[in-house]
């Protein structure tokens, strides 16, 4: 393969997404929710040590300064899910982010519930 091949000029050197993440495509003891929230916890510091720091995993650190979902933090870093999700369990390993689910659908106030409560306060 000539250099050409290897470099977009505009780009510089092309990198498969699944060479990011060495070619894993789970992380261990956590899956991330594309609605889940993710943030950068207060102190991140010892990650360098726990975690080879790749410049995405800097860049996620850096977008997670507030809260975001997962979803959003790959459509901002323009990578796949399954990356994304490979870098953040590498960071939740390194204590690095906080997640933060959405609520269970089921554990909501149903509209009627909703409805009622309004009518009451409406009442007084």
């Amino acid at each position: 393969m000539t250099h050409a091949q290897w470099v977009d000029e505009a780009a510089g050197p092309v990198v498969r997404p699944y060479a990011m993440v060495r070619g894993r495509t789970r992380n261990e003891g956590y899956f991330f929710d594309l609605v889940a929230f993710v943030v950068t916890t207060d102190d991140p510091g010892p990650l360098q040590h726990e975690v080879e720091m790749q410049p995405e995993h800097r860049a996620i650190l850096t977008l997670c300064r507030r809260p975001r979902p997962v979803g959003e933090v790959a459509a901002r870093m323009n990578l796949p899910v399954g990356v994304v999700r490979v870098l953040l369990g590498d960071l939740f390993s390194a204590r690095a982010i906080r997640v933060r689910q959405p609520a269970d659908p089921a554990a909501r106030p149903s509209v009627r519930m909703i409805r009622e409560v309004l009518e009451g306060l409406r009442a007084l």
